[in-house]
């Protein structure tokens, strides 16, 4: 793929006019638009269908996690919607993931969510996730392997130990980019374009950098060049 092909713009905006402004400046600049939870609150499945009607791919993220019959549903839902990639919780156990996976057809691709990149250590202390981060990431990595599912959504932190772990095919969409300089957020565990892909991931996900940006267009071609710049991991 060519590194544009491997951007994921996050259109975290609030309604279908905002959103649809970004995908006509981004549009041919960007591999796949994310659809998140506050914009599909807002614009529904239509501004979904609107954006893969215009040749435009579509990660939804809205991060199932409910009992396996209603995350199959769900996911079953979101394919017929016409989206390249749709993720769920991979705290949701084995048996949702499997449900998941098999509710999806070929050209759905479904992720497991491992620990999001706001969290840090004392955050999953208090929600009661034993273990540090690297190895949470690992064993639900692993796990969503195991249920078939095509990949996960993880930090840049933990991509090349997902990577060792469950090989080349498995598929690494990386959340928690900012390029040099950019403000952190509220990201805790963040990193660069050209780091991220040269641990291994297959996909960056950037937001704010891109669609607060005076210039969108010309912020996310700053971030491809940043992409272009990286090394291959071994």
């Amino acid at each position: 793929m060519k590194a544009r092909d491997r951007l994921i713009v996050a259109l975290d905006v609030p309604d279908a006019g905002a959103a649809r402004s970004l995908v006509d400046r981004l549009a041919g600049r960007v591999g796949l638009f994310k659809v998140g939870s506050q914009l599909f609150t807002a614009a529904g499945p239509e501004l979904v269908q609107e954006i893969v009607g215009r040749g435009e791919k579509v990660f939804l993220d809205l991060k199932f996690h409910d009992i396996p019959n209603t995350v199959a549903g769900a996911v079953g839902s979101a394919s017929r919607l016409g989206v390249s990639l749709v993720d769920v919780h991979g705290l949701g156990g084995r048996a949702m993931l499997e449900a998941a996976v098999g509710a999806l057809p070929a050209q759905t691709r479904v992720l497991a969510i491992t620990i999001l990149t706001s969290h840090d250590e004392g955050a999953l202390k208090q929600i009661g996730v034993a273990g540090s981060i690297p190895d949470s990431v690992r064993r639900l990595a692993l796990l969503a392997k195991e249920a078939g599912l095509d990949g996960v959504v993880a930090s840049p932190h933990e991509v090349a130990l997902i990577r060792e772990a469950c090989g080349r095919d498995f598929l690494i969409v990386t959340p928690g980019i900012r390029p040099e300089g950019a403000a952190m957020g509220d990201q805790a565990r963040a990193a660069t374009p050209a780091t991220a892909l040269s641990a291994g991931a297959d996909y960056i996900v950037v937001g704010r950098p891109i669609t607060q940006a005076q210039d969108p267009a010309a912020a996310a071609d700053t971030i491809v060049r940043q992409m272009e710049s990286r090394r291959h991991p071994e």
